[in-house]
Order: structure tokens, then C-alpha cells, then sequence
């Protein structure tokens, strides 16, 4: 292990046997978790990937408190969705459709619990290639403590979104001419443009998702993996409705200006990349860190690698494959979800968290930097 950590062995880090779906860990929370899938479609914008596209379509995912429901366990992924993001990974000899068996928590399409208030809102927005699927385990723990989250797709980003009248889009920003350096300038607008209408149309008067009655429009917050997580500071300077955010283990690219960013933000990253004065990534991060003058956090996870902040490194592991990560997966989401959570229940709930504080002998892996000095505990 990095870092000269032991961990105890989880049951979910030998691969599964043959036959045995993959599957997600049990949210921590009380409540059961519903989710749906909502189509949506942007007809003020064109397509910034598709050539000839008018309008900008994409697939949200929602997870929400539920009533208790006997009603089947979302899917995971299509199997043509499972295909494609094997594929394009290059990943061979296991079956092509196994994505869209995993094991999922929520009930699709369950009947919400009747909170007694309305519920924050936290948005996610997965890697470059990934699909939001990526971030179900990390959502449904979120919905079963009681939060509202709404996973993006961003079309021609993920190797593969299925569309309710059976279209399933590619990568095609992975095709652009001229990839150079307005490239992930270009990823940012994009998907701030869609994280604001996404907002729009889960807190409008006529929402496009009948549950939005649960939203709380004044607690919303967003977390993001790589691009997502670089998103996080393009859509936070974009739009005052988002309180706080989190970047998981992306590079930013969005520059914050001068004045800075005020509201409360938390670098979470894997120690190998994001030590600060290593140089390479880590340098846009000491670059927004100076910029950043709210509450803030630089917590890195040993032994994490870009996969463990996603459901991708536990489904790695059950799949018999080696992602590189001296952290089980099934241990690196238990820390991504304590921590996220964490930071959500002291930014919109308003209920101080300890963890956030100092390091806890709970999650030893877990160190706090101070970039300032250059140090990290």
C-alpha cells in the first residue's frame, strides 16, 4: 500500500466469481433512494460537438429520497452503453454488455418520501468519457441522506448516451479538429452552459422533473470528477445559484478572476498528482487556491488513482481488472462519500462537520495540505 497504510480487506476487492454481477456498495443513509432519468433538450443553443445540431439534448439522471418501494433497481447503463464505454477503453475479455448488469441501489422510478422541508440539490458532473452513470454510488448515498441529486451526461463527451427513442451518442469531442489549447476551454463553456440549464429547468415554474417540488432552490451545490470537477469552478463563476462546490481529482481550466471566488470550495484529489509543489497538474490548483478567499480544503487520499473517486476503480476490482490504485476500490468510495457528504451537510445543511477540520484516524489515508506552505498532515 502507498504510504506505508494497511488497510483491512473488503469482500469487494477479489474479483467476483464468473456470473456474479458487479455491484454498487448500500448507501449509509436512512432512506430508501428513488431515481429517474429526464430527457431534456436546449433549443436556445446548437450543439457545440454535432455539426447540423440545432439544439443541445441531454440525458440527467435524479436520485431522491424515496418511499420504500418493492418496484426493480435502476439500471446501471443500456448493454449498448456497456459496449461502447468498453470498447473505447480498449477493454476486452469480459462480456460486452456486463456494465448494464451492476447492481444498482435505487428503485426506478419510486414514489419520493414526503420530506418534512425541501431538500438541497447537488449536481454532478462526470469525467471526459465518462457517463454520469459513473457517479451513481456516490449519489445514491447522497439522495439516502436526505439530498436531491441530478447526475449530467454531457452529449459527445461520454463514450456512449442512450436517448429514450434508442439513439446512443458517441465521443465525438474526442474527434475535434484542433484540439489544442482553446480545447478544454471549449469542454468548460459547454458544460457550464449545461449545468445552468439543467438548474433552469429542475427549478423553473413548469420543472421538466414532476419531483422538483422537493428542491430547495436556495441550497444547491455541484461536485465534479476531472473535467466535472474542473466544471465545478466554470459553473460556481457562471452562476451565484451554486453555494459550493467540489472538484474530485480534476485539473482546472477556467481562470478565476481577480476578485476571486467566495463561496466554499474543496479540492479532494489522489496524493500521486496533487502534492502541492510537485509541479505538472497540481499547479492550477496552487493557481486557484490563491483565488479561492472562502471556507477551503486541499485533502489528498494515498494510494487513490484517478479511477477511485468514481465507481469505476470498485467495478475494476470486481471485474478482476488492475486500475494501478494501491486503495481497494470499495475503500476509496467510502472516503469520496464521507467527504462529500461532509462538506454538503456543513455548506448547505449548516451542521458543522469534525472531518473536515483536522485528520481523522477514521480515514487515515486522507492527508490535509496547506499549499501555502507547501505541507501536508
Amino acid at each position: 500500500m502507498m504510504g506505508g497504510m494497511e488497510t483491512s480487506a473488503d469482500p469487494g476487492d477479489a474479483p467476483l466469481p464468473p456470473g456474479h454481477p458487479p455491484y454498487l456498495p448500500e448507501p449509509t443513509g436512512p432512506s430508501p433512494v428513488g431515481t429517474t432519468s429526464v430527457y431534456l433538450k436546449d433549443v436556445s443553443r446548437p450543439d457545440p460537438w454535432a455539426a447540423g445540431a440545432n439544439a443541445r439534448e441531454l440525458m440527467v439522471s435524479v436520485w431522491y429520497p424515496a418511499a420504500p418501494s418493492d418496484g426493480p433497481r435502476a439500471r446501471y447503463m443500456t448493454p449498448a452503453e456497456s459496449e461502447l464505454q468498453l470498447i473505447s477503453r480498449g477493454i476486452t475479455g469480459i462480456p460486452p454488455e456486463v456494465l448494464s448488469t451492476v447492481r444498482t441501489n435505487a428503485a426506478s422510478g419510486a414514489a419520493s418520501a414526503e420530506p418534512q422541508r425541501a431538500l438541497p440539490l447537488v449536481l454532478l458532473s462526470p469525467g471526459f468519457t465518462n457517463p454520469r452513470s459513473a457517479l451513481t454510488a456516490l449519489a445514491e448515498d447522497l439522495a439516502s441522506h436526505g439530498y436531491v441529486v441530478a447526475g449530467i451526461d454531457h452529449t459527445y463527451e461520454s463514450f456512449a448516451t442512450a436517448f429514450p427513442d434508442g439513439r446512443v451518442t458517441t465521443c465525438l469531442a474526442r474527434q475535434a479538429p484542433g484540439r489544442g489549447p482553446g480545447f478544454w476551454e471549449k469542454v468548460m463553456a459547454g458544460r457550464t452552459a449545461d449545468v445552468c440549464f439543467v438548474l433552469d429547468e429542475l427549478t423553473a415554474g413548469h420543472p421538466a422533473w414532476p419531483g422538483a417540488g422537493l428542491i430547495d432552490p436556495s441550497r444547491i451545490a455541484m461536485a465534479g470528477h476531472s473535467a466535472g470537477g474542473a466544471a465545478a469552478i466554470a459553473a460556481m463563476l457562471a452562476d451565484s445559484r451554486i453555494r459550493a462546490g467540489i472538484d474530485m481529482d480534476g485539473t482546472t481550466h477556467t481562470l478565476i478572476p481577480d476578485h476571486g471566488l467566495s463561496r466554499p470550495f474543496l479540492f479532494l484529489g489522489k496524493q500521486s498528482n496533487y502534492t502541492p509543489g510537485s509541479g505538472g497538474n497540481v499547479t492550477t490548483w496552487e493557481r486557484d487556491w490563491k483565488l479561492l478567499t472562502g471556507w477551503k480544503r486541499w485533502l489528498l487520499v494515498a494510494g487513490a488513482t484517478h479511477a477511485s473517486f468514481t465507481d469505476l476503480g470498485l467495478l475494476a476490482d470486481q471485474a478482476g481488472i488492475d486500475v494501478g490504485a494501491g486503495l481497494p476500490g470499495a475503500r476509496s468510495l467510502d472516503i469520496t462519500r464521507a467527504y462529500v457528504r461532509a462538506f454538503f451537510d456543513q455548506h448547505l445543511r449548516r451542521t458543522p462537520q469534525a472531518l473536515l477540520d483536522q485528520p481523522s484516524p477514521r480515514y487515515p489515508e486522507v492527508t490535509f495540505c496547506s499549499p501555502d506552505t507547501k505541507t501536508c498532515a
